[in-house]
């Protein structure tokens, strides 16, 4: 059983926003696959699907990024998932908007929902999809800058970081995540 999170912020405000883009790509998945994102637990709305025997869970967390470690180890726990088997998908200031980086490990480099999931995990141990957003211009802060929508001219490059992302998912449904880092990095 396979596990995949998108990272964001609940709420119709943060729609869009660079931060939610972890949503956006589990929605796109969710679309891609058929999957509704309709049962609500765990803190948060997941939905299932079966690829070749194997079961898929997608799943949002709807505490909050600063929090979303409280949604995913409780779902793990119940579906007995292994954190081999967790894909975590957020955003990325350090990578320019366009660009995704497979990781199997490392430290939560300042993104508050991946502290949370590792505060809760208890390790460092799991696979990431960063995405980038870019780093805030024009004297904007952090946080104004990640709760803000995409430009209009970021559109083609942001379609392109979704469908690449889906496409990694897919990958990982059928082979190791070290053979999806290197065909997808």
């Amino acid at each position: 059983m396979k596990l995949i999170v998108g990272l964001g912020n609940p709420g119709s405000q943060y729609d869009k926003t660079r931060h939610n883009i972890g949503f956006e790509i589990v929605d796109a998945l969710a679309d891609h696959l058929g999957i509704s994102l309709n049962q609500s637990k765990f803190k948060g709305v997941y939905g299932t699907h079966h690829h070749k025997g194997e079961k898929i869970v997608l799943l949002k967390p709807l505490t909050y990024m600063n929090l979303s470690g409280e949604s995913i180890v409780p779902l793990m726990d119940y579906f007995d998932i292994d954190e081999d088997n967790l894909l975590v998908i957020y955003d990325d200031l350090d990578l320019p908007v366009g660009k995704i980086r497979l990781r199997q490990k490392g430290s939560a480099g300042g993104h508050n929902g991946i502290k949370s999931t590792i505060a809760h995990l208890g390790t460092q141990n799991f696979n990431r999809i960063r995405v980038g957003i870019d780093r805030p211009t024009n004297g904007m802060t952090v946080p104004d800058y990640v709760l803000g929508k995409f430009r209009k001219e970021e559109q083609p490059e942001l379609d392109k970081v979704i469908s690449d992302s889906v496409a990694a998912c897919e990958t990982w449904f059928e082979k190791p995540f070290l053979e999806v880092m290197n065909k997808f990095n």
